[in-house]
């Protein structure tokens, strides 16, 4: 009696999905016995580790369907377990030809069905393959998506936002190294003397390579003021925050008021300075920065190059910026970068003790991966959410598909091109309508030349048709475009960021 109402429970369940109920009910019943195989052939810790949460989902009569949580472990039983699984359900599934294993949604229970447990959470399968049922030693509640720890923060003047502060970025969690002492030790000092009569370095021009900490150092002197000195006055702003307030303010006929809104603040904190575009822009960050250092306030550049290689600063604002303390961030050795990746995994562990990764796993990490700071968390990132999900020790195997997969990257979000004037049109305050336009005046024939060359390179349209894309233009037209600014980007720095920022804009 017991089995006929279990019976009738799988057919109803299944009827609801749009399944056929024998089918159904066959996929779930005879993937137990090939389970039971799979153990048999591979061995217990083997199973548990690579089998341990795959679903059977259907079969067709020639495809057996199975369904696993994470991708590594879609790309690992293919590659190394794909014969096995294959023949363990030949021995099960009459007529089976080959295994198609799927990428099921987190938090998704087989065939497709939500879960028993809490939305987001996932309980995994004993080592016998039993469910939530086991006793509670044997299983432990997931968080699929782990969130930041706290919300973002932004800091506010006169009713002007900054852009956003990461709670993470703090002098507490910056870690230390050769290349980096220098730019923490003045970091710090500015901190805690930003109200101070007599300055160290103002102002401070921190410079690096993208991923090295200049911005988390920048974040860290904003909420370490804001812990030292509640009263203190502080704006943080990325360079392109600041040009597209200045735009709107411009447009408004509030450019007045703009400058106004700077000269309460005790502090300002400008990154990626070599993104501050634009003839008016430029003059008007320059007189705000001089009236502040004028003042005696403090003020904390940060930018890719140092500002003898800014194009777009005059004489006086980059002499200006090297009154103060000019230092650099260099690229990291190899014992930095394995610190950096123990500090991270050390934070993981903050919130869940039981993650652990072997000495052997970091270290082969900190060899292989050598861009930057936010590669390395992205690496513990991967291993902490496969390890929820596997509920396995990180071997070396999966770090070197993670490794394989960050140094490949992820596939790229297809861009259209509509998103490229859009960001474009943005990027330059200029309308779409102008882009799309006959006009020929260099304020809006250089944006639309950017325009063609970013959909020649980031999507697959062919000229004829970028042509007509941007405002029926022949292709002898496009072509001239990619050329000239092809051209350009080899012999002109800036013009080049400026490409980058454009295509990160894109791929965000």
């Amino acid at each position: 009696m017991q089995q006929t109402d279990q019976a009738r429970s799988v057919s109803i369940e299944a009827t609801d999905l749009g399944i056929k109920p024998d089918a159904s009910a066959k996929a779930c019943s005879r993937g137990d016995k090939a389970r039971a195989v799979l153990r048999a052939r591979l061995g217990e810790d083997i199973y548990s580790s690579w089998f341990g949460t795959v679903e059977f989902e259907s079969f067709d009569g020639r495809v057996v369907r199975v369904s696993v949580p994470v991708k590594f472990l879609q790309n690992w039983i293919q590659s190394h377990y794909a014969d096995d699984l294959l023949q363990a359900c030949a021995a099960e599934y009459t007529g089976v030809e080959r295994i198609e294993v799927m990428l099921r949604q987190p938090g998704m229970a087989a065939n497709g069905r939500a879960g028993a447990t809490s939305a987001g959470l996932a309980t995994p399968r004993g080592k016998n393959g039993a469910g939530a049922s086991e006793p509670a030693a044997e299983t432990r509640r997931v968080a699929v998506h782990p969130g930041p720890p706290m919300g973002m923060g932004r800091t506010h003047i006169n009713g002007f936002e900054g852009s956003p502060l990461d709670p993470r970025y703090t002098f507490d969690s910056f870690v230390l190294g050769p290349t980096n002492r220098l730019a923490h030790a003045a970091a710090t000092q500015v901190a805690e003397t930003v109200l101070a009569e007599e300055r160290g370095f103002n102002p401070l021009y921190l410079h690096a390579n993208v991923g090295l900490g200049k911005t988390h150092l920048q974040h860290a002197i904003a909420w370490e003021v804001k812990r030292r000195t509640p009263k203190a006055s502080i704006l943080y702003l990325t360079a392109e925050r600041f040009r597209y307030q200045f735009v709107e303010a411009v447009k408004s006929q509030d450019a007045m008021a703009f400058k106004d809104k700077f000269r309460s603040i005790d502090i300002l904190l400008i990154d990626d300075l070599e993104f501050m575009r634009g003839e008016k822009t430029e003059q008007e960050f320059e007189h705000i920065i001089n009236s502040l250092l004028d003042g005696g306030r403090q003020v904390v550049v940060a930018s890719a190059r140092p500002p003898v290689q800014l194009d777009g600063l005059n004489d006086r604002m980059r002499s200006r910026l090297q009154r103060g303390l000019i230092t650099e961030i260099g690229p990291m050795d190899s014992p930095l970068r394995l610190n950096v990746l123990e500090k991270r995994a050390q934070e993981k562990r903050a919130s869940d003790p039981s993650f652990e990764v072997a000495a052997d796993v970091l270290a082969l990490l900190a060899d292989r991966l050598t861009e930057s700071g936010r590669e390395l968390e992205g690496a513990i990132n991967r291993l902490y959410l496969t390890w929820q999900l596997m509920h396995a020790p990180i071997t070396l195997d999966i770090a070197e598909t993670i490794i394989r997969d960050l140094v490949q990257g992820i596939e790229p979000r297809r861009i259209k091109i509509e998103d490229i004037l859009r960001i474009v049109s943005r990027h330059f305050a200029v309308s779409k309508q102008d882009i799309l336009s006959q006009r020929r005046h260099r304020s809006v024939v250089r944006p639309r030349q950017i325009g063609m060359y970013l959909a020649k390179h980031l999507t697959s349209r062919s000229l004829p048709e970028i042509g007509r894309r941007f405002g029926d233009r022949d292709h002898t037209t496009v072509l001239h475009a990619i050329r000239k600014i092809d051209r350009e980007v080899g012999e002109n720095p800036r013009l080049k960021d400026e490409i980058e920022e454009l295509k990160r804009q894109l791929n965000r």
